[in-house]
Parts: C-alpha cells; structure tokens; sequence
C-alpha cells in the first residue's frame, strides 16, 4: 500500500531537459526529475541557492508518470547576445550586460519544445521526507513561486488540480483513480479534449517500485540534481511500461 499525490501537466508548450552537447538543446518526451523536483521546490518556495533544503527535498521524493500525450516537436532557432567574460566585472541586469559590455557575442543555438503534452504526475515521499504529501498539496494549490513547464517561456494553461490517494494498491490504480475535471472543464467533455491532443498510446515511467506495473524497460537518466548552484546532476534508474499491468 502506498501514498500517492497526483497532478496533471499540460501547457501549448514544455521543455523537459535532456543531455545537451553544443548548440542544441533537446527536450525529453516526458518530465526529468528535475524538473519535477524543482517544480515543487518552486512552489514550497525554496530557493535555488538554498543548497541543503534542495538536497532533503530532492532525496525525499520519488516520481511516477503516465504519459496520455508526448505532444509534438516545436523547434526554435534560437539567437543571444551575452557580453564577453570579464574576470573583475559582474552584471547584475540584462540592461548592464547590454549598455556596459565592452563586447558583446552573438551565440545561435536551436531549442526543442513539445507541443500540447499531456502527462499525470505521481508523487510519493520516504518516511523521513522534510514534507508531507498534505504540505506539497497545499503548496501546489497556492504556491510561493511562479510554476513553469521546464523553462520561464512555458506556462501552465489548466491548473496542476493535485489529488492526494491514501493506501493505494499501486502506481496504476492511483492514476485510474485520478479524475482529469480540471482538463475537462478548460476544454469541453473528456471524450472531446482527448481527441485533440495529439495521439499516444499511454505508458508508464517510475523509479523505485510500483507493485501493480511490470517493468518492459529499465534504463538510466541522468537528471538526478546534486547543484543547482552548479548544475550538475546523477546517474538514477527508471522504469517504463508501455501497456500497463502484467
């Protein structure tokens, strides 16, 4: 038996980072850890530099997903202007790097987004978690900070309606059990908003065990967060399924 809170995730766009290497940045079908995890920092109200209280949080949480649609690509051909390094100057703004720059590079780079995703997020904590599902579920109802899909450019477009499920037989049931109200009420009768978000069979991707899924696939992510500060992230292990159930 397990706890489970469970809150949808769609935007006309979202950028779930992946491995980038050069001028290209991809994005992954469905949410990295990361960005789940920061996504409820943000609404805890945790701070990026808060170094400590991201580490608790991040060893406490552990993350199912049903995938009900990986959208489409979006690609943007993407310019910036950033100044030249400067070892004795910083800049705080935008506005000084622009004005007070003695030179400023052009960097061109190509960023992927997916288009009308659609997935149900699980989350269940360790006994020793610094919050409880109830706190996340109040903070994810009115959180401290704005919430995103990955990057600023990615906003919301139905609310996260978080749904808490106590002593649930596994990861499958508690998402069967999710009722998806909120999608509905933005964009008409369930049967009709299922139709036009872009085609996808269903599957399911978790760390640690799901009890009622069988794993068809394990492979490694590397989207673990060890620094925000720094950016740097682990190697962790997570499941998929793609029809559900034995």
């Amino acid at each position: 038996m397990h706890d489970y809170l469970i809150f949808q995730l769609y935007g006309a766009m979202a950028s779930w980072g992946d491995i980038a290497v050069g001028e290209a940045r991809h994005t992954a079908l469905y949410p990295s850890k990361s960005a789940l995890t920061g996504l409820i920092a943000a609404a805890l109200g945790i701070k990026r530099d808060e170094e400590q209280r991201q580490s608790q949080l991040t060893q406490s949480l552990q993350f199912g997903i049903k995938v009900l649609s990986s959208g489409s690509i979006l690609r943007d051909y993407h310019t910036s202007q950033v100044p030249r390094q400067e070892r004795k100057r910083t800049f705080h703004t935008r506005e000084q790097e622009l004005q007070h720059a003695a030179k400023l590079n052009t960097i061109l780079s190509t960023r992927d987004y997916r288009a009308d995703a659609y997935a149900l997020v699980a989350v269940s904590v360790t006994q020793d978690a610094p919050y409880s599902l109830q706190q996340i579920n109040e903070a994810l109802k009115e959180p401290k900070f704005l919430l995103y899909l990955g990057r600023k450019s990615c906003p919301l477009a139905v609310p996260l309606d978080s749904q808490l499920f106590e002593q649930t037989k596994g990861l499958q049931a508690a998402f069967d059990s999710y009722d998806r109200k909120a999608l509905c009420c933005a964009y008409g009768e369930k049967s009709k908003a299922d139709n036009w978000l872009p085609t996808c069979k269903p599957f399911y991707v978790w760390e640690g065990d799901a009890f009622d899924l069988m794993p068809e696939q394990s492979k490694v992510r590397h989207d673990l967060p060890i620094s925000r500060k720094r950016w740097q992230f682990a190697q962790r292990q997570e499941h998929i399924s793609y029809g559900g159930g034995e």
